[in-house]
C-alpha cells in the first residue's frame, strides 16, 4: 500500500480496516476517488462500537424491560361515549389538516424481490382491475384529502440508493400522478462487515459493501440537506408550518393516510410519537408488540417475545399483549428534529446476511452461508424515547394487509381480496347488494379509486351506485 494516501492509510490503520486499501494500485483514479469518498463518509468511531457490541459476540442478548404490560391504548369505539370521543379527536385532526400542519412520509426503499418483482415495490400494480400501483393509490388518497381539506398534504418519499433513480424515473414518467407536493429523499447506508473479523467488506473494486440503514433511518434522513446543500425535508416542513408528520410504509395500500382521528388523538395527548395497532390474530403473528414499560411504551419484536408472554391471556380469554404494530405512526416534527440533531439516537440492530464480497485475491466471493453483519435501525425504537405517546387501535379489515410475499398471507392475492372485501362492505352499507360465495366472500374483484371514495360515507355522497353487484366492478 505504498502509493496509498498517507492520511487515509493512517485513518484506516487506527480502526483496523487497512484491508480496504488492498489492491489500491489496481484502481484507476476515478475508482480511487470513489473509494476515498466512501471511506471518509463513514463514522468509524461509531462503527467500532457497533462491531464490539453486535459483531464480536456470539449472539447479542436482548434485554427485555423488567415491567411489561398491556399498553394504554385507545380501543376501537364500542359505546356512544367512545364514539363521541373519537368524533372529538377526528375534529382536532381535521383542524390540523385544514390548517396545512400535516405532512406525510412514506418509506419506499425496498425492492419487490420477495414478490418476484424486480423493481421498486411502490411501482407494483396492485389494483385488481385498474392495475393501479401502490404509489398511485397512495398519491390519489392524498389528492382526495387535499380536495377535502382545502390544503395539499406534502408527501416525502424515502428511497434507498438501490432504487432511487428507478423510483424517480417511474414517478417522472407518470408526472407524479398529478401531485406536485412530492419530494424524494434517500435513506442513509451502513457498511456490511465480516461476521467473524468485523472487517468492512468490499462489494467490488473500489466500492464498499453498503446497505440501507433500516426504516429508522428515515428520521435521520429527513434532516439531511438536499443535493447541492439545499433545505432538508425538515427545514421545508418547518417553513411550511408543518408540525405533525404522518409516517407509513409503501407496501400497505389500505393505509388510511393522515387519518384525522389518529392525528387528533396524537395532538390531544401532546404526543411526540404515536402508533397505530391492531389486535393480534394469534400469539405467533409476526408483528412487533406494543407494550407498557413503567411510564413509557415500547415495541418488542415478535422474535424476542418469550412464549410465556406471547401466549399469556387475560381473564376474558384475550391476549394480554394484544397490540400489534402495523408501521403506521405520527411524529411531532420538533421531536424528529431533536433526534436528528443528536439529542438521542435510535439503536442499531444486527442482521446476519449473505453478502457477496471482493476477496483478497481480487476475485468476487459468493458465500453459501450468512457471512456478514448489516446494521439497521428500527423506527419503533423512537417510542420509548418519550413519555408522551398515543397508542390507537384500528381494524385490520379496514387498514392492514401489507404486500410482502409472492403467495399466501400478505401476497398480491390476499391484498386484492382484502381490498375487495372492504369495498364490498362500503357498497353494502350504501344499500347495494353484493353477491357472495357460500363461504361469505366476494368471488370477483371490486375496486374503488380513492378519487371516487375513501369510505362508505364518501361513496354514499357520490350516489349513482348499482343496486346489485354480481361481477367485477371498478368505480373511479
Amino acid at each position: 500500500m505504498a502509493d496509498t494516501p498517507p492520511a487515509l492509510t493512517e485513518l484506516l490503520r487506527r480502526h483496523g480496516q487497512e484491508q480496504l486499501l488492498d489492491g489500491w494500485d489496481r484502481l484507476d483514479p476515478a475508482a480511487q476517488n470513489r473509494l476515498t469518498e466512501q471511506i471518509e463518509r463513514l463514522d468509524l468511531d461509531e462503527l467500532d462500537g457497533l462491531i464490539e457490541s453486535l459483531v464480536r459476540v456470539d449472539e447479542p442478548e436482548v434485554a427485555l424491560p423488567s415491567q411489561i404490560g398491556s399498553p394504554d391504548a385507545v380501543r376501537l369505539p364500542a359505546t356512544e361515549a367512545d364514539r363521541s370521543r373519537w368524533a372529538e379527536a377526528e375534529a382536532v385532526g381535521e383542524q390540523a389538516l385544514s390548517a396545512g400542519q400535516v405532512a406525510a412520509v412514506v418509506v419506499a426503499g425496498g425492492q419487490g424481490t420477495r414478490l418476484g418483482f424486480d423493481a421498486p415495490k411502490g411501482t407494483y400494480p396492485i389494483g385488481s382491475i385498474s392495475g393501479a400501483t401502490l404509489f398511485q393509490i397512495h398519491i390519489q388518497k392524498l389528492v382526495a384529502l387535499g380536495r377535502r381539506y382545502g390544503r395539499p398534504i406534502p408527501l416525502y418519499v424515502m428511497t434507498s440508493p438501490d432504487n432511487h433513480a428507478e423510483t424517480q424515473a417511474f414517478l417522472d414518467q407518470h408526472d407524479g400522478f398529478g401531485y406536485d407536493r412530492l419530494r424524494l429523499f434517500q435513506q442513509g447506508t451502513m457498511p456490511a462487515v465480516d461476521r467473524t473479523t468485523g472487517q468492512i467488506l468490499l462489494a467490488g473494486p473500489g466500492r464498499l459493501a453498503l446497505s440501507p440503514d433500516g426504516h429508522g433511518g428515515a428520521l435521520r434522513a429527513l434532516a439531511v440537506p438536499s443535493p447541492g446543500g439545499g433545505a432538508s425535508c425538515l427545514d421545508e416542513m418547518r417553513a411550511d408550518g408543518v408540525s405533525t408528520i404522518f409516517y407509513f410504509q409503501v407496501d400497505n395500500p389500505m393505509t388510511r393516510i393522515a387519518d384525522p382521528a389518529f392525528i387528533g388523538f396524537h395532538r390531544q395527548a401532546v404526543a411526540e410519537v404515536s402508533f397505530k395497532v391492531v389486535e393480534k390474530a394469534a400469539p405467533e403473528e409476526r408483528v412487533g408488540v406494543v407494550v407498557r414499560t413503567g411510564d413509557r411504551h415500547a415495541v418488542i419484536e415478535y422474535s424476542d417475545l418469550p412464549d410465556e408472554l406471547a401466549y399469556a391471556r387475560t381473564p376474558d380469554g384475550g391476549l394480554a399483549l394484544w397490540a400489534g404494530s402495523i408501521a403506521v405512526h405520527v411524529f411531532d416534527r420538533e421531536f424528529v428534529e431533536r433526534l436528528a440533531a443528536g439529542g438521542a439516537h435510535l439503536p442499531f440492530h444486527r442482521a446476519v446476511k449473505r453478502v457477496p464480497y471482493l476477496g483478497a485475491d481480487g476475485q468476487m466471493v459468493e458465500p453459501e452461508q450468512p457471512n456478514a453483519v448489516k446494521f439497521e435501525t428500527f423506527v419503533f425504537d423512537a417510542l420509548p424515547l418519550t413519555a408522551r405517546s398515543a397508542i390507537v387501535e384500528t381494524d385490520r379489515a379496514v387498514e392492514f394487509e401489507p404486500l410482502k410475499n409472492a403467495s399466501g398471507d400478505s401476497s398480491p392475492e390476499s391484498v386484492r381480496q382484502a381490498m375487495t372485501e372492504l369495498f364490498a362492505k362500503w357498497l353494502e352499507e350504501c344499500g347495494s347488494r353484493v353477491v357472495r360465495s357460500a363461504e361469505g366472500t366476494v368471488p370477483f374483484p371490486i375496486e374503488i379509486s380513492p378519487l371516487r371514495a375513501m369510505s362508505a360515507a364518501d361513496l354514499a355522497a357520490g350516489g349513482d351506485l348499482p343496486a346489485v353487484v354480481d361481477g367485477p366492478l371498478l368505480l373511479d
